[in-house]
């Protein structure tokens, strides 16, 4: 079974292949499931993939990548803002700062524990921040554009209009 093949309940075990089309156990196209939270979830996990693989060579994870573009574009967040908004502990949070200020994307100017955080990004952070955006335009458009499944293009307008 395939990474992102998944069984739930009485739904049957089903993938979105490299062509973006919704497939089943033996590969042949299957109708969408009539579930929007399990196409959703195959499609999530496609885009996560996706994603990942192409900000390998920019040394990002999709993580570090929303972390990072969290601290570029909330100036003055806390610790526990940036935890909130990526989703994961402060104490990780912590952590993952120390990791992008020792690779130099970051500066954390917190003068002492327990003080206002001052994390900032830096010149060589809105660089690769940058770079990322067309790693993540190249994915959008694999799974979202032109060419890609009609249902994947009726989710991105949806997105689009709803975040518009």
């Amino acid at each position: 079974m395939s990474a992102s093949a998944g069984v739930v309940g009485a739904f049957r075990v089903v993938e979105v292949g490299e062509t973006g089309r919704v497939t089943n156990e033996n590969g042949t196209p299957g109708p969408p499931l009539t579930s929007p939270s399990i196409v959703l979830l195959t499609l999530a996990r496609r885009v996560e993939v996706e994603l990942n693989a192409a900000l390998a060579s920019l040394d990002l994870t999709v993580g570090r990548l929303g972390l990072l573009g969290h601290i570029a574009g909330v100036p003055g967040a806390s610790f526990s803002d940036l935890a909130r908004m990526s989703g994961i502990t402060v104490q990780s949070v912590h952590t993952a700062v120390k990791g992008l200020a020792a690779a130099g994307l970051v500066r954390d100017n917190t003068a002492r524990a327990g003080a206002a955080s001052a994390i900032e990004i830096t010149p060589d952070g809105a660089r690769l921040l940058e770079a990322a955006k067309h790693a993540v335009t190249s994915v959008d458009n694999l799974l979202f554009g032109p060419d890609a499944d009609p249902i994947q293009q009726q989710i991105a307008a949806a997105v689009a209009e709803i975040i518009a």
